[in-house]
């Protein structure tokens, strides 16, 4: 399978990583970028990635066999003015925003439906930018494909087998089912989390006592707080009634639960968290989601001057590369005194086997 000429319109984590992913797989193809943010295309550019760099959506995507819009929700559907008398009769027009049905509209209203396959990769990650991107962060990720009611069977294949050939699983769904799913399982818990950071911090002291304290479980649970304002923004207003729909639901089950607590009725808290943990224990670890999975080992380590830089060392010596390592000081939820993360998987497991080795302690997060 191959394509020529493949557009991006927005070169951010997603569209890096595409982009990233897809010259690895064909290293001949042109890809032709455009993003408001041109140290990003430079260094996109000088990485081998973006071969034509555009500061317009301009003639250059005519040449397109597939445009990628990978801007925020609402600039995408902007997008497709630029785009109308651009398309070539096979190109495929595809977004990989996290609402589908509002992109869909503009779609329709555009005239370009039948070249348009919503497309939705299921990862990400808390930080942003192309300068976090990674050809990686597809793999064996789910990559929901949601063409319109008008889209070419022969370019719904054809996308089908490009996600493929990026090591991603593509599904096909409906655009409602779409929106409904990923308002539950990414919409809302990144609403939450916001929300309850907020409320930490609306609630705490002076001398920030609870900010000091906070690890463990509450920085896991509000690591997504940490997004992009922006998108998060464009996914409330573009998503709203399935977003506040839930919301609704969830408020009464939140107040449900606060009447047990209340009437301290031991037998529905005890079913609520075995249900809870049951559910999320059955839940598969083999393919990414919307909320990228962190890999995270903690170590016990003896309280001598140096020994992070020792164990830093002897992971650098295998090759084995880390995003963050620190003390944990609360280890309410916590197993071991030193807290590592890696970028993938492969690393945490190694250096878990390694670490082990060396007769150390360790705890791997599942």
């Amino acid at each position: 399978m191959e394509h020529t000429t493949i557009g991006f319109i927005g070169l951010g984590l997603i569209g890096g990583s595409i982009a990233k992913a897809y010259k690895k797989a064909y290293p001949d193809a042109v890809i032709t970028a455009y993003d408001l943010d041109l140290r990003s295309l430079l260094t996109a550019q000088n990485e081998g990635i973006v071969d034509v760099l555009c500061t317009d959506i301009d003639d250059s995507f005519s040449q397109c066999s597939i445009i990628f819009l990978c801007a925020p929700v609402l600039k995408n559907a902007q997008a497709l003015c630029h785009l109308t008398s651009r398309i070539s009769d096979d190109c495929i027009l595809t977004d990989v925003g996290s609402v589908k049905e509002n992109i869909m509209h503009s779609v329709l209203a555009s005239g370009l439906s039948e070249h348009f396959i919503g497309g939705h990769p299921m990862t990400g990650s808390e930080k942003s930018g192309y300068l976090h991107s990674n050809a990686r962060l597809l793999e064996n990720a789910y990559y929901i494909l949601t063409p319109s009611k008008h889209t070419r069977p022969e370019l719904i294949t054809r996308m089908q087998q490009l996600v493929s050939s990026l090591n991603a699983i593509p599904i096909i769904l409906d655009a409602t089912e779409h929106d409904q799913a990923t308002a539950a399982i990414s919409h809302l818990p990144h609403i939450l989390a916001a929300s309850l950071v907020d409320f930490v911090k609306e609630h705490d002291t002076e001398d920030e006592i609870m900010r000091t304290l906070a690890a463990g479980g509450f920085k896991d649970i509000t690591r997504i707080a940490s997004s992009s304002p922006e998108m998060w923004q464009d996914i409330c207003l573009t998503n709203s009634a399935q977003i506040c729909t839930l919301l609704e639901e969830y408020t009464a089950k939140l107040d449900r639960i606060r009447q047990g607590i209340l009437s301290h009725d031991a037998a529905m808290l005890f079913d609520f968290f075995a249900e809870a943990k049951d559910y999320r224990d059955s839940m598969q670890d083999a393919s990414l989601g919307p909320i990228q999975k962190v890999y995270v080992l903690y170590c016990d380590i003896p309280d001598q001057t140096g020994i992070i830089a020792t164990i830093a060392t002897l992971l650098a010596e295998h090759e084995i590369s880390i995003k963050n390592i620190g003390i944990i000081h609360n280890r309410e939820f916590e197993e071991g005194a030193l807290r590592i993360e890696f970028y993938e998987e492969n690393a945490l497991h190694a250096a878990g086997w390694m670490l082990r080795d060396e007769n150390y302690t360790v705890y791997e997060r599942h």
